[in-house]
């Protein structure tokens, strides 16, 4: 049995986990960040990355190894496509802000590169197993390295940014469930294609046949996805069917096509925890929280808990002022439930619900219009989808 003792352990090396470490090294506060996953496991798996203004400001900080704006696609808008109608939202006009089209694991790839680069204490293949003494000034966690040694990190507090299935929240919430939850009848089937964009920006699209998303990862492949049901089979569809599928959905562009090479069904689910922190630990990211693709939260949301909590931390660890971190959850929560909003609003107004009416789907129309020919319902997407300014002061 190793022990190690740092100020701060962190549980989960994702976004959160390497930015608030990022963050704290800043300030002169020490940590250590474990993962359970190897490296190439976190840098090679695909995900959605879109970005609000905030966020890549906040990363274009880490260092020179920040690819952001070199790699990644200002995106000025998106367009809302209903009735065989398209509707441009031009978010710069209405708030002055943009968003970036940058995936997960791109930014994944700079963060572990310049934690690296600054000495950072990371390890990777590692599973923590209990979390203990979170009530006391001396939280500590065990469990077992890369080689299956034992190992015990003795810290002043203990974070978890360690994903829907966190470790660390049963020490937080007293239950790895213990939150608000909502499950959606229906789930997104998704496809990775060698194909050059479809349309610049992406398409956000409600049909008679159901919601459809126009996306891309970079100028040689593009990410799809068309309203399944959650229980639908990757392969049941030919790769022709596929494709007459998703034009059925965006009837007024005509799709670029190419060939299929990953096939996907991705679950709708929103969650918050009830509690964020418990004595000397606090989650962060998807370990508190989760929303619907529809909304493009989810790491950003991941970002402002960050934000918020090295505020915190740093008051604690370097002032022994333990106020902003008994204000941090009650914080926390307000950015997390105007998300969970958006995220919801977006999506209860582009899919359909299996047991839709005919009324139903008129009144999404009008609920649709309502917001194109408002520059007032405008000027909210917009506000909401570009993210809100980070809070600063706790």
């Amino acid at each position: 049995m190793t022990t190690t003792r740092t100020r701060v352990a962190i549980v989960g090396a994702g976004p959160a986990g390497l930015l608030l470490s990022h963050l704290l090294e800043q300030a002169g506060i020490d940590s250590v960040v474990l993962d359970s996953r190897t490296r190439d496991e976190i840098e090679q798996t695909i995900r959605a990355g879109i970005l609000e203004q905030g966020t890549v400001d906040i990363l274009a900080e880490v260092g020179a190894t920040s690819r952001v704006h070199t790699t990644g696609h200002r995106h000025d808008g998106i367009e809302l496509h209903f009735a065989d109608e398209a509707h441009r939202i031009d978010f710069p006009s209405l708030t002055g802000r943009s968003v970036w089209l940058y995936p997960q694991h791109e930014a994944l790839i700079d963060l572990i590169a310049a934690r690296l680069a600054a000495g950072q204490d990371l390890r990777f293949n590692t599973t923590v197993t209990s979390v203990e003494g979170v009530e006391t000034a001396s939280p500590s966690l065990q469990g077992t390295d890369a080689e299956g040694q034992p190992f015990t990190i003795e810290a002043e507090f203990i974070v978890g940014a360690d994903g829907s299935r966190s470790v660390v929240r049963p020490a937080v919430t007293g239950s790895r469930n213990s939150g608000y939850f909502r499950e959606y009848p229906f789930a997104w089937f998704g496809i990775l294609c060698e194909a050059p964009p479809s349309s610049e920006e992406l398409i956000y699209s409600n049909s008679a046949n159901g919601f459809a998303l126009i996306s891309q990862r970079s100028d040689t492949v593009q990410r799809m996805y068309f309203q399944c049901d959650p229980e639908a089979d990757t392969e049941a569809l030919s790769e022709e069917q596929i494709w007459d599928e998703l034009q059925s959905r965006v009837p007024n562009t005509e799709l670029k096509r190419g060939p299929i090479f990953q096939r996907d069904v991705l679950r709708f689910r929103s969650f918050v925890v009830k509690e964020l922190r418990n004595g000397r630990a606090a989650l962060v990211g998807d370990a508190a929280h989760t929303v619907p693709p529809t909304g493009a939260k989810g790491m950003n949301l991941a970002v402002a808990d960050v934000i918020l909590l090295n505020q915190a931390l740093q008051a604690l660890l370097l002032r022994n002022d333990e106020r902003p971190l008994d204000r941090y959850a009650e914080t926390a929560q307000k950015r997390i439930w105007k998300a969970q909003h958006f995220s919801w609003w977006m999506t209860s107004m582009l899919h359909l619900s299996p047991e839709s009416t005919e009324f139903d789907q008129m009144r999404q129309l009008g609920e649709l219009r309502s917001v194109v020919e408002s520059e007032a319902g405008r000027t909210y997407l917009a506000e909401a989808y570009t993210g809100w300014p980070f809070q600063t002061e706790l």
